[in-house]
């Protein structure tokens, strides 16, 4: 009889093949974070890594504890142990496991406790500094979490109506079976420009947990099948937008794992449906996400990627702005020379003009962004006075063209406030950040709030100055209420 080496020291353990096909295409990280997302979503702790996963398919691990084999049956409903290629708890566990192996005791408690190592360990969280209280603070790099919603269970009925988006959306619609067709594509779509429209207005604080249903939905809609291979290519399409828009609610929001797993979802989503498109904005997502969780060199090489996905989508708007991706890339590893040359060729595309080629997701990017986002760049590298430039002309250009879209106002005016106030010129930012403030009744974004109290800290020093008395009071008062 072949054995663990955890329970004898003879022998060799057999793999666990089973368990190795249900990964997939996933890398053994990758499976890992997929793990300890399914764990938090039971509220277990688990701190599984690639190193358990290897160890599992290597057979060392006969049988998960306990908290592991809840997380896994959550993780893949319907199935039991030995369905993941496990062995029956009686055989490995207790009087039953020591008769048939004729393992001693000794040897059993050491299964154990190496079987109960990995939950003995802290589940790693990401932590901002000692002390800090900011939800924008740069997160730690977890392993992309590409498995499938499907998987993810909990009622989406009362987050589809929230929303406004039942019928189709609800969890009814796929509760029994049915056909899913064009109604319910539609449905993903629609879905997909309320959230925008509502971010756009609002921010994505108050969105992002009520967003998730409807992504739930929408991938077990996808997971049901179509009879029409066009309806299946809507439905991958617009299941991945989705993902996207999620993301960025999360993203928008401080929850940067939460977004680089949705983002490497819409990513798997578009490969596995062969989509050029959907796989550029993917990247293009994932490529602003790197740069503001402090990793500049993996934010250039998706940036790059999205370009590279994007050459043959004939739009210059959408080329323009991949590079102003690149450009911020460029600025935050502190290459002027690097972030001049993708400012140039951003600016150059933009003068092309819109065209029908352009992606419906990028309706957001118009002049105002494209000041904004130069605006960053010049910030990251320690330009302020350049950046309060671009700063000033997003906000103003956003409030005289696009008066609705209250957030992207709010968050112009908010970089242009810090810009002024690292510039040395603090009462100038002091009335900015006090035009921040009043939007706030409207907004809620994590960013926006994120950028005001670093101004706030900035402008400490002048607070004797009437202008900065005034905002630091306001400023202090709404973090106190939020």
């Amino acid at each position: 009889m072949t054995s663990s080496p955890m329970t004898s020291s003879a022998g060799s353990p057999r793999p666990n093949l089973v368990f190795r096909r249900l990964r997939g295409q996933l890398s053994p990280g990758e499976f890992a974070a997929a793990v300890r997302r399914a764990a938090r979503e039971i509220g277990e702790r688990v701190a599984c890594d690639a190193r358990y996963i290897g160890r599992v398919e290597a057979g060392e691990i006969r049988c998960p504890n306990y908290a592991y084999e809840r997380v896994f049956l959550h993780l893949f409903p319907g199935r039991t142990l030995t369905d993941l290629g496990f062995a029956p708890r009686e055989t490995v566990r207790g009087r039953g496991a020591r008769a048939d192996s004729g393992t001693p005791l000794a040897c059993t408690t050491l299964s154990r406790a190496n079987q109960y190592e990995h939950d003995a360990q802290q589940d790693p969280r990401p932590q901002g500094p000692p002390g800090s209280q900011n939800p924008w603070h740069i997160q730690s790099n977890e392993e992309s979490d590409v498995l499938r919603r499907a998987f993810m269970t909990g009622g989406t009925a009362a987050v589809a109506a929230s929303l406004g988006l039942t019928g189709p959306l609800g969890a009814e619609a796929v509760a029994a079976p049915r056909r899913v067709g064009g109604a319910e594509a539609k449905a993903v779509e629609e879905a997909v420009r309320k959230i925008r429209l509502l971010d756009d207005r609002h921010g994505a604080d108050g969105l992002y947990k009520r967003a998730a249903g409807p992504l739930r939905t929408a991938y077990a809609l996808l997971d049901a099948g179509t009879a029409r291979q066009s309806t299946s290519d809507r439905l991958h399409t617009g299941a991945g937008e989705l993902a996207i828009t999620v993301g960025w609610l999360a993203h928008d929001s401080g929850r940067f794992n939460d977004a680089r797993s949705h983002y490497a979802e819409a990513l798997a989503t578009a490969r596995m449906a062969g989509d050029p498109a959907l796989e550029t904005h993917a990247f293009c997502n994932m490529s602003f996400l790197a740069r503001d969780a402090g990793r500049p060199r993996e934010a250039v090489r998706a940036a790059q990627a999205a370009q590279r996905s994007a050459s043959g989508e004939g739009s210059a708007r959408l080329l323009s702005l991949l590079a102003l991706r690149e450009a911020g890339a460029f600025a935050g590893l502190g290459d002027r020379a690097g972030c001049e040359r993708a400012l140039g060729r951003a600016q150059a595309l933009f003068g092309r003009g819109a065209c029908d080629a352009d992606p419906e997701w990028m309706s957001f990017y118009n002049e105002a962004e494209l000041e904004g986002l130069e605006a960053q760049c010049w910030s990251a590298l320690g330009h302020w006075a350049r950046a309060a430039r671009h700063a000033q002309r997003a906000a103003h250009v956003a409030t005289t063209k696009n008066p609705q879209f209250t957030r992207n106002i709010a968050l112009y005016t908010a970089e242009l406030a810090d810009d002024l106030a690292h510039a040395g010129r603090p009462d100038e930012a002091a009335a900015a950040g006090e035009r921040v403030l009043d939007l706030l009744d409207e907004v809620q974004s994590s960013r926006i709030q994120s950028i005001l109290a670093a101004t706030a800290r900035v402008l400490l020093p002048h607070r004797r100055t009437p202008t900065v008395a005034s905002f630091l009071e306001r400023h202090t008062a709404v973090a106190r209420s939020a």
